[in-house]
């Protein structure tokens, strides 16, 4: 079924910081509501913002047409009370989910965080779309601590079809990592929520990562696994023949086995150790001083 887009004017655009996010974040910035990559096991399908929704989850995305401009507005008020901003991008959809080819809502944005960027700036993403704006990204890590988090929850395409079938593929995920890293902008391989991988995946990732950062299912689902299981995730495990990969001790595992291929001080394991970003890098000033590259517009 054809994906239902509707163009929305949002009241806000940035979101205080609540639950999993406000141990190292003070807001997170969604350019969508839904997304098109549907996985299987996306906690947002437990939110209300699905569960009262009348369209199944992966069918319906709304395009937040003044997001930039609300930004901008937004900043303004936060930077006259002096208040710093950490922003995760995005926490309820994926910013460079197919649609944002053509809307071009988060180019947007980042070209708005030119004029005022915020102090810390996390983009998670497993779209392959954001190589579109690297170059707005090197000018605006000039400006802010920023890291580029790419979902890679395994290495294995067959286990990436049974949980996140109209996802990008993992191989088009890792050479991501690779093109932003050598652009010089820091890079996390998000293995979250960890899925059935191979003992080779940590080499696939090797040169390419700044960190590493584990999560599960029955940790990292903003509900000690509840919402896990109602979406069914046991059940898919055990019909593929993958239980054994379903335990509670899993991240531990993960992180033993990956501290054998990269330093442990690289390796950051579910909300205790993932946040924040702040500190790891250079002050940065309030406004970036660079010529701007062409407009989303220009780039379609």
């Amino acid at each position: 079924m054809k994906p239902e887009f509707k163009h929305i004017v949002a009241k806000r655009i940035l979101t205080e910081a609540r639950g999993y996010l406000d141990v190292g974040f003070t807001h997170s910035l969604n350019p969508y509501r839904g997304c098109t990559f549907a996985c299987a096991y996306c906690y947002v399908r437990e939110m209300p913002i699905q569960k009262f929704h009348a369209v199944p989850w992966g069918e319906w995305v709304d395009v937040k047409s003044n997001a930039a401009e609300n930004y901008s507005m937004e900043m303004v008020k936060l930077r006259r009370r002096q208040k710093p901003v950490h922003i995760f991008m995005s926490s309820a959809t994926d910013p460079y989910q197919p649609i944002e080819r053509q809307a071009g809502i988060t180019r947007a944005l980042l070209e708005a965080m030119l004029n005022y960027p915020p102090d810390v700036l996390q983009i998670q993403t497993r779209g392959p779309l954001i190589t579109r704006d690297i170059e707005l990204l090197v000018e605006l890590k000039k400006c802010c601590d920023l890291l580029v988090s790419v979902t890679v929850e395994t290495d294995r395409d067959d286990i990436r079809r049974i949980f996140a079938p109209f996802a990008p593929g993992i191989q088009a995920r890792i050479k991501v990592l690779q093109q932003l890293h050598e652009a010089g902008i820091a890079t996390q391989a998000a293995i979250s929520p960890v899925l059935p991988f191979s003992a080779e995946f940590p080499k696939l990732l090797s040169g390419k990562v700044d960190r590493i950062w584990i999560d599960t299912l029955s940790i990292g689902d903003g509900s000690f696994g509840k919402r896990s299981v109602r979406l069914g995730m046991p059940r898919l495990f055990d019909e593929h023949g993958l239980s054994k990969w379903y335990r509670p001790d899993l991240h531990t595992m993960v992180a033993k086995h990956f501290t054998k291929y990269f330093p442990e001080w690289m390796i950051r394991v579910s909300r205790s150790e993932a946040f924040p970003l702040a500190g790891e890098g250079k002050v940065k000033s309030h406004r970036c001083d660079v010529t701007r590259g062409p407009s989303h517009q220009d780039m379609d």
